[in-house]
């Protein structure tokens, strides 16, 4: 139990020459950003993610079999918005082989696309244009995604949770592990915190108060990394 505390602190709060810097913290802030978004995709656009692409091929198959309440095309767009992300985040990971550089590009493109996606709201309606908002929320998980793989740092995939949480109780009572399990643990926790507080401001509050919940959490995220870009410290360097 004392290792996993220690491990919890490790990550939280990286000591001076960690491996990866200060990345743990800012990538446990995407993971959730990453439950904000998806509750509120699903929840405003209709049975739809737009991070969780496992959930989104499944419910692909859903609509391709006809079952009520899913929409192929919304599926599909999602998918395709995705991929394009992913795309653009590889091409930031190979030309910033500065990890800092790398994820404030990410950052700063990602808030783009949310902010992008949250106008579209004010101005149309999530209903209106839904697949605009689709396109351009599922463009940014896509982007953040492909970034944060770049970035390696381990258990800290920020949209995938069923390896991680299989990996939680798989190691569970290995001493060796209790890094690796406090960063699942934390994974989780912040995924299910953004999925509640997405989910509580959909419920509670406008529609564009939804939309812009992830983007002032990537906001926040790009602020604290620009100081973390100009750092020349061994955990900038390409893994």
């Amino acid at each position: 139990m004392r290792a996993v505390l220690r491990g919890l602190r490790r990550t939280l709060l990286p000591a001076e020459g960690d491996r990866h810097g200060p990345l743990p913290p800012l990538l446990l802030g995407l993971t959730l950003v990453t439950g904000l978004v998806d509750a509120v995709s699903y929840l405003l656009l209709g049975r739809v993610f737009v991070a969780n692409m496992t959930g989104n091929v499944v419910f692909l198959g859903f609509a391709l079999a006809g079952a009520p309440g899913f929409s192929l095309a919304a599926s599909a767009t999602a998918l395709g918005a995705f991929g394009f992300g992913a795309l653009l985040g590889g091409r930031i990971v190979r030309v910033h082989r500065h990890r800092g550089r790398a994820l404030l590009t990410g950052a700063l493109t990602e808030a783009a696309l949310l902010a992008a996606a949250t106008l579209l709201t004010a101005t149309g309606g999530v209903h209106h244009d839904r697949h605009a908002v689709i396109v351009a929320m599922g463009t940014a998980m896509g982007v953040q995604n492909a970034v944060v793989r770049g970035l390696g740092v381990p258990d800290l995939a920020t949209n995938v949770l069923t390896t991680t949480i299989t990996g939680l109780f798989a190691d569970a009572g290995d001493a060796s592990a209790a890094v690796k399990a406090a960063r699942r643990l934390l994974s989780v926790l912040a995924m299910l915190s953004g999925a509640v507080a997405g989910t509580t401001v959909v419920l509670h509050a406008g529609h564009t108060a939804a939309t812009a919940l992830p983007l002032a959490g990537v906001i926040v995220i790009t602020a604290a990394t620009t100081y973390h870009a100009r750092a020349n410290a061994p955990w900038t360097r390409a893994v």
